[in-house]
C-alpha cells in the first residue's frame, strides 16, 4: 500500500495522517444518533472483540474450576501466570516479528521513521530497547497482571465480589463489557495524570517514556509501581454485579490492549489494499510530546482538560501556548521562593 495516499512525511520521515484526530461521537451535546450508529462497529472492531474473545478462552477452557480457585495455592496460581506469560509473548511477539524483525511492511504508516533495534541508548538496559523492554515486561507486567487476576478469580468464587450470571442477568452484563472499555479509560487517564506529576514522573513513569519511539515490547516496559497502578482498575468489579469473563476481559484490554497503542504504526496491513487501524496516533503523540493526550479519546476527557493534540499544525500550536504558560507559572513560583530566601 501507499501510504502517502493516507497521510503525508515530513522533511525528518515522520508520518502523520491526513485526518485530525477526533473523539468519537458519544460524549457529545447535542447527541448524534446517526453519526454514533455509524462509529458504533470500529468500537467492536477488530480489538474489542479480539480482547472479549481471548477472556472468554480464557475463562471456558485455559482457568481452573471454581472449586479450585475458593483456595489460593501455588498450583493454579502458577498455571495462570504460565498461560499469561506464554500469550504475552506469542501476542506481543507476533507483532514484533512482522513488524520490527521482518519489517513486512517497512516503515510504511509508521510514525517514526527509525527502529528502536537500530540505535542504542544508555537509557535502556543492555543499550537495547527492547531487551529492556522485554525485562520489564516479564519482570513485574506480567506478574502483577496475574496477581490482580488470581485475587478476582478468588474473590468471585468465594462470593466476595457480587457477581450475576449470564443467563438471568444478560442485559445487565451485556451493559458491563459495553462500559469497561470506558471504565478502563478513566482509571487510565487519572491514574496517568497523577504519575505525570514531577515526583511520581522522575522516579516511577520515566521508566515507560525512555521509550520515545515506542514499539510493542515498550506496551508493559513500566516501573513496578505502574504496574500496579495500570492493572488496578480491574478492581472495579468488586463493586459492581459483574462476572470474572468480563474482569479478565478487562484485564486483556489494559495487557494485550496496550501493543496497540504502542505498535508504532497507523494501519497494519492485511494485503495489498487493506490495512487494520490501529487507533494508536493519540497515544504515540503523547509519547513524542509527553504532556498531551492522556487518554485514547473515548472520552473527550483531553479535550475537556485542555490536553488535546489533535496531530494537526494548530494542535501544535496550542501545544506550546500550554508550555508556556507553564513556563511562565513554574518561573513566577522560583522567582517568589527566591524573594522569601532574600
Amino acid at each position: 500500500m501507499d501510504d502517502l495516499q493516507f497521510g503525508k512525511r515530513d522533511k525528518r520521515g515522520h508520518w502523520k495522517p491526513n485526518e485530525p484526530l477526533t473523539n468519537p461521537p458519544v460524549f457529545v451535546f447535542p447527541p448524534r444518533p446517526v453519526a454514533f450508529l455509524k462509529w458504533l462497529p470500529s468500537y467492536f472492531l477488530p480489538w474489542n472483540v479480539v480482547f472479549m474473545a481471548s477472556a472468554a478462552v480464557f475463562w471456558y477452557y485455559l482457568t481452573p474450576d471454581t472449586e479450585t480457585l475458593k483456595t489460593l495455592s501455588p498450583g493454579w496460581i502458577l498455571i495462570i501466570l504460565a498461560r499469561n506469560m506464554l500469550a504475552v509473548f506469542l501476542f506481543y511477539g507476533a507483532f514484533e516479528l512482522l513488524l520490527y524483525i521482518k519489517r513486512r511492511q517497512a516503515n510504511r504508516f509508521k510514525y517514526n521513521p527509525t527502529f528502536p533495534a537500530d540505535t542504542k541508548s544508555d537509557v535502556f538496559w543492555f543499550k537495547s530497547q527492547n531487551i529492556d523492554n522485554m525485562i520489564r515486561s516479564f519482570g513485574s507486567g506480567v506478574p502483577i497482571w496475574t496477581a490482580f487476576e488470581v485475587g478476582m478469580l478468588w474473590a468471585f468464587a468465594n462470593g466476595y465480589a457480587p457477581m450475576a450470571d449470564f443467563m438471568t442477568s444478560p442485559w445487565w452484563l451485556a451493559t458491563i463489557v459495553l462500559l469497561t472499555p470506558a471504565f478502563h479509560e478513566l482509571h487510565f487517564y487519572l491514574v496517568h495524570r497523577a504519575i505525570h506529576s514531577p515526583i511520581l514522573y522522575k522516579y516511577i513513569h520515566s521508566v515507560h517514556h525512555n521509550s520515545v519511539n515506542p514499539s510493542p515490547w515498550s506496551s508493559l516496559s513500566m516501573h513496578p509501581i505502574e504496574h500496579l497502578l495500570y492493572f488496578s482498575g480491574v478492581l472495579v468489579h468488586l463493586f459492581i454485579h459483574s462476572h470474572p469473563v468480563i474482569a479478565i476481559y478487562h484485564l486483556h484490554l489494559a495487557g494485550f490492549g496496550a501493543v496497540v497503542g504502542h505498535v508504532g504504526f497507523d494501519k497494519i496491513e492485511a494485503g495489498e489494499e487493506h490495512a487494520v487501524d490501529t487507533h494508536s496516533f493519540a497515544h504515540y503523540l503523547h509519547h513524542k510530546y509527553f504532556e498531551v493526550n492522556y487518554a485514547d479519546g473515548l472520552i473527550p476527557l483531553d479535550r475537556w482538560f485542555g490536553t488535546w493534540h489533535d496531530g494537526t499544525k494548530s494542535g501544535d500550536e496550542a501545544m506550546e501556548v500550554r508550555w508556556k504558560k507553564k513556563a511562565q507559572r513554574m518561573n513566577a513560583k522560583k522567582a517568589a521562593q527566591e524573594g522569601k530566601q532574600a
